[in-house]
């Protein structure tokens, strides 16, 4: 499958040393197109770029960016390059909406003034805020509840109206969780600090530093904790290519929600995690946290439907086998 009948292809990566991006830019380069990562390691690790070609700096600078686009002859733009702390734009909204708005408006500029018509988003499912139904498909309600969701709602309004006034066509994905690591176990997650629910309980079991927090188990779920959805980051990677694929071939903007349809609850993934490894996960049940839905899983029919995506690696056995022989084995 190829985008673009033959010819080189040129993509910019902005992001593309974190833990989504990383796994993108290997993908690409799998799919034989030349990638250029651009990012100032504030969240991204260097090591995990293991393929095309690494600059670092800041997505924000509008002329160092046109620089790269006419340099690297540049023919569409993945775009990872946000803070994405929930907790941390409620109590320093200012970066969200410098880094994620304003810097965003300054890549679209950019990208205009040097004729790229095509530009990957990634959304995020904070634009839903609290689920009026699931699974959440993308007619549900986009009503964000904090300024992190905030910031992606209006990336993907600026991308709409970018369309519209200068004819870059978009790509808007939209995740829930994303998990996991790559099969080789050479790039993985390397948050700081980390939040993700599988390498904190990876992490609890091997190091035993201090017990798991389990947050409620009194929900009207089937053991009493929150159900989430979890999507491997390689099954995300490839929805990546096949949205730049189609915005190229249909010359079309779209949105789609990367979900599983399905969902795993807080303590099925401690038990997972216990079969897999053979360890005991030390928690403790904890009190609920404050806008903690009781399910949240999203729908993908119509990422299968426009684009042909399937989950290929996201069981929970290969998501959590992965994410661990990672923990054992990290490079960074």
């Amino acid at each position: 499958m190829d985008i673009t009948g033959g010819k080189q292809m040129n993509v910019l990566i902005t992001g593309g040393a974190g833990y989504i991006g990383s796994h993108c830019n290997r993908y690409f380069n799998e799919k034989n197109i030349h990638t250029v990562v651009l990012d100032d390691l504030s969240d991204g690790h260097e090591e995990a770029v293991v393929a095309g070609k690494f600059i670092k700096g800041n997505f924000g600078d509008k002329n160092f960016v046109k620089e790269i686009l006419r340099n690297e002859k540049i023919d569409a733009v993945i775009h990872f390059a946000a803070f994405a702390s929930v907790p941390d734009s409620v109590s320093r909204p200012d970066r969200y909406y410098r880094n994620n708005v304003s810097n965003m408006i300054n890549l679209l500029d950019a990208m205009h003034e040097c004729d790229v018509k095509y530009i990957v988003f990634s959304s995020s499912a904070a634009t839903f805020g609290e689920p009026v139904y699931t699974p959440i498909d993308e007619k549900h309600p986009q009503s964000p509840i904090n300024p992190y969701g905030v910031t992606k709602l209006i990336g993907e309004k600026i991308l709409l109206d970018y369309e519209k006034a200068y004819g870059i066509h978009s790509c808007a994905f939209r995740y829930f969780n994303a998990s996991g690591c790559s099969s080789d176990a050479k790039i993985g997650e390397a948050h700081s600090p980390e939040s993700h629910l599988i390498p904190l309980v990876i992490r609890a079991a091997l190091y035993g530093k201090a017990k798991l927090k389990v947050f409620g188990d009194d929900y009207s779920t089937r053991d009493g904790s929150c159900v989430r959805d979890y999507v491997h980051v390689e099954d995300l990677a490839e929805a990546h290519y096949l949205g730049l694929k189609y915005i190229v071939e249909h010359h079309c903007s779209e949105q789609f929600n990367l979900g599983s349809q399905n969902g795993f609850t807080v303590l099925e993934i401690i038990k997972a995690f216990e079969k897999v490894s053979g360890l005991k996960v030390p928690y403790e049940i904890v009190g609920r946290r404050a806008g903690d839905p009781a399910v949240l899983v999203a729908s993908n029919q119509k990422a299968k439907n426009l684009l042909g995506w399937e989950l290929k690696k996201s069981s929970l056995e290969e998501i959590i086998t992965t994410a661990f022989q990672w923990e054992k084995n990290k490079k960074y």
